[in-house]
């Protein structure tokens, strides 16, 4: 069996617009995937739920991150440093479920990303 040689991207190399999760931006998003990460656990969704700015306060996010959590910027999440898999679960415990957050990131009305959707009633 041959394997196929996989040369590695320079850091910070974009791929068609899109950004690559490397070592540096996990580093920077540590704070907001922490934070994030917390939200796996019931006790935590409520923590959130009743007192966002106090839960904020426990994982010493900066100002800037605290703007994008409030602001539900996914997409100024995810260049902050946060990892989607982590950012869904921000996502589901503030009703902004994965088609939410694309159509967000997509500058488009949540029924007009549906509408790019090729599985009706998938949501």
């Amino acid at each position: 069996m041959t394997h196929a040689n996989h040369n590695q991207l320079e850091p910070g190399v974009r791929i068609g617009g899109s950004l690559v999760f490397d070592l540096p931006l996990s580093w920077r998003g540590l704070r907001i995937n922490t934070m994030c990460h917390a939200l796996s656990k019931a006790q935590e969704r409520d923590s959130f739920k009743s007192d966002e700015e106090g839960f904020l306060n426990r994982f010493a996010l900066t100002e800037a991150e605290r703007v994008l959590v409030r602001a539900r910027d996914f997409s100024g999440l995810l260049e902050a440093g946060g990892n989607i898999y982590y950012l869904i679960k921000l996502g589901a415990v503030t009703g902004h479920g994965l088609y939410r957050m694309g159509a967000s990131m997509r500058g488009e009305t949540y029924e007009a990303f549906l509408a790019t959707r090729n599985v009706p009633g998938s949501v």
